[in-house]
């Protein structure tokens, strides 16, 4: 309902907005395509179980035959051979069921299981669209503050250049600080373009993983949030992850689907056994002008007819159709257990790319922490000896892009270590 209001809200106003990590996935979750796909075909299922279901039900029809017939027939009263012309009208209905038929009820069980299937298939769709959304938004995240922090060293580098030449001109500085300066500002301008660039698109990227046409908002992180711990040790750790993972659920019940399409190839050895029933009535007319005709209402009531049948068909050789396609579904079989262990191998080798990397981001995180204090410090001390004049331009200048540099580095280590953990909550939940 939640995500529902929010939607809601999303296409009532379309202006520029903000959006966390949370309102992308929610988003994502919901309106991407390959979930809408994956959504429909649960429906689609929901009706072939109905159908295969309804196989069990007789199926019943009516009709109504309406003819003229001129020259030599039967004349219905004598039951002779004559130079007729006569009107025939007949009124029927016939009902047939299958009493027996053993793959009717395979079909029925493998209705259920390629639905329970399509199941698994729009969790795997969610989880891959909200991995996909998890990289992309971290890598705008990390563009848009590198693009952040070129801003402040030209905005810096400018105003220091300004302040350098007024310090020239009442003599406290030599000209020769300006113009090491200004020839670091083209190198900070040309990689502010290259960064703007990538900050762009990084941006195309992110909207199209959330398959947004339009780039009518942005995407920002919440700097209150707190870095994750996780508890990697547990013996069962991966095996755990993997067992709930979808893609892991989804192979599990093709297997059983296939399994079950032997069943239903199987089938094909075994007798079935039908039954019919059969009711009907007719009206014969002559048209010669001479010829005396029984009333429609007399002949409804002589000529109604019923008829019940039963019969039972025993397969004896098939040309052996049906034991290549029992083969066929068992090698399918076999394809999907490798697929299993494709499957395995792959969400083994994410998970433990995911762990090591979740590891060596807190670790990295731990370091630049440390770091970041240290040239925050440094900073201050160079801009107090700046100011009294103790420390030239470009050295500070230096020390300044250092301290900037190093804020960048801890903000893109903070977002590597909550992209891991983001990227490992989708594996634990399924979605």
């Amino acid at each position: 309902m939640k995500n529902l209001i929010f939607i809601f809200f999303v296409g009532l106003f379309p202006a520029q907005q903000s959006w966390n990590l949370q309102q992308c996935l929610d988003y994502a979750a919901a309106n991407h395509p390959l979930v809408k796909q994956a959504t429909v075909n649960i429906k689609k299922n929901d009706h072939q179980i109905a159908a295969s279901k309804g196989m069990l039900l007789p199926s019943i029809e009516a009709g109504v035959d309406h003819s003229y017939s001129f020259g030599s027939s039967i004349n219905q009263s004598s039951n002779q051979r004559e130079v007729l012309n006569t009107q025939y009208d007949q009124l029927k209905a016939q009902a047939n069921i299958e009493l027996f038929n053993w793959r009717n009820y395979v079909n029925i069980s493998l209705s259920k299981l390629n639905k329970e299937t399509s199941s698994y298939r729009l969790r795997r769709a969610q989880n891959e669209v909200k991995l996909n959304v998890i990289q992309t938004f971290f890598i705008y995240q990390n563009s848009k503050s590198w693009l952040d922090v070129l801003e402040t060293q030209i905005l810096g580098i400018e105003e220091q250049i300004k302040r350098t030449e007024k310090e020239v001109e009442i003599g406290s500085r030599s000209k020769s600080d300006i113009y090491d300066i200004k020839a670091n500002l083209g190198t900070l301008q040309e990689q502010w373009v290259s960064a703007k660039n990538q900050r762009d698109l990084a941006k195309i990227n992110l909207l199209n993983a959330l398959a947004i046409p339009q780039d009518s908002m942005d995407f920002v992180t919440n700097n209150e949030e707190a870095l994750a711990e996780d508890d990697f040790n547990q013996a069962d750790f991966t095996k755990r992850l993997l067992e709930n993972n979808p893609a892991y659920q989804t192979v599990l019940a093709e297997i059983k689907a296939q399994e079950k399409t032997v069943d239903l190839a199987g089938s094909a050895y075994l007798p079935t056994l039908n039954g019919s029933y059969s009711w009907s009535t007719f009206y014969n007319k002559s048209l010669n002008n001479n010829a005396s005709t029984a009333s429609f209402s007399d002949q409804f009531s002589q000529n109604k007819n019923q008829s019940v049948s039963f019969g039972l068909n025993i397969p004896i050789f098939n040309k052996f159709q049906v034991k290549n396609n029992v083969e066929v579904a068992k090698l399918n079989v076999i394809n999907s257990t490798y697929d299993k262990e494709l499957i395995v191998n792959n969400l083994t080798q994410s998970i433990n790319s995911i762990k090591a990397q979740y590891l060596n981001a807190q670790e990295k995180y731990s370091l630049l922490e440390a770091n970041f204090e240290n040239q925050k410090l440094s900073f201050q001390k160079s801009e107090e000896k700046y100011k009294e004049g103790l420390m030239d331009a470009y050295t500070f200048f230096v020390v300044r892009n250092n301290w900037l540099q190093a804020n960048y580095n801890l903000i893109n280590s903070k977002n590597d270590v909550i992209q891991q953990t983001e990227l490992l909550k989708v594996l634990k939940t399924g979605l």
